[in-house]
């Protein structure tokens, strides 16, 4: 399964690793997303959300 927000489309960021020296090596970044149960079309899913769309009320969670 992909990292990636089902309401956002954030996904893994790419880019380097840079050391004193100025060496750089490859690295990502992967958005903190959880599986949450939420309403969508007024039915209760499983859904893959980044944390920032939970915290700003973006999606409504199922009890």
């Amino acid at each position: 399964m992909a990292r990636r927000c089902e309401v956002c489309n954030k996904g893994v960021s790419r880019g380097h690793n840079v050391s004193h020296a100025e060496n750089k090596t490859k690295r990502s970044w992967s958005p903190n997303v959880q599986n949450v149960r939420a309403i969508v079309d007024g039915r209760v899913q499983r859904i893959t959300v980044c944390t920032r769309c939970l915290r700003s009320g973006k999606v409504q969670r199922a009890i």
